[in-house]
């Protein structure tokens, strides 16, 4: 198996990951702490020295089930939710990437959240309440809008609200990584195969 595939199927898994942390805080109002760090993380390593450091650290190991599930033959139940979150992050990406003033101020928010963890955790409410004002004032309204479904008693709670956008904004950091890495939308049409058997081989070595 490609190195090159790998690398693809690490970041589409990223995609997946985020997608799945967003469903899990709005139905349930928390999620695995380490991996919405990750996640984050991600989000502010904006010069990596290869590809594979922007999600290093933590298995993705719900991203990669993800893949297997949604794109596999076998008779798992499809998240029909969780491929819209995926499908619209890809979406708004490719609309962001035209956008070359938003991008710039995107850069701008980011090292300004990055000098704020000089002082700060990364999962304190200020920082997230950040994050998430970066995904509200510049990715919002690029559109479309990704509709969430969730509890409304936790998705009525500005924390709940703020890790919800500021995963979005995680997926879309992996979605850039996809297409960084030669992601194509027609690879998850003609290529799902190839896609499920590395994300099976990253689940063994996990």
């Amino acid at each position: 198996m490609s190195d090159r595939l790998s690398i693809r199927t690490m970041a589409f898994a990223g995609i997946c990951e985020a997608a799945f942390l967003v469903q899990r805080v709005a139905r349930h109002g928390s999620c695995d702490e380490e991996a919405i760090r990750h996640m984050l993380g991600s989000i502010l390593n904006t010069d990596p020295k290869t590809p594979e450091e922007v999600l290093a650290g933590h298995p993705m190991l719900d991203g990669y089930k993800a893949i297997v599930e949604q794109l596999g033959n076998g008779n798992a139940q499809k998240n029909a939710e969780l491929t819209r979150y995926v499908v619209s992050l890809i979406a708004l990406e490719r609309k962001l990437s035209r956008r070359q003033d938003t991008l710039n101020l995107l850069g701008e928010r980011i090292s300004q959240v990055k000098r704020q963890l000089h002082h700060f955790d990364l999962l304190d409410d200020q920082v997230l309440s950040n994050l998430a004002g970066i995904y509200s004032d510049h990715i919002s309204p690029i559109g479309p809008r990704i509709q969430i479904a969730g509890n409304p008693v936790y998705l009525q709670q500005p924390l709940v609200q703020h890790k919800v956008r500021a995963l979005l904004l995680a997926g879309l950091r992996s979605v850039v990584l996809w297409r960084q890495v030669g992601g194509q939308r027609r690879q998850i049409l003609f290529g799902r195969k190839k896609m499920v058997q590395a994300a099976q081989a990253a689940i063994r070595h996990i």
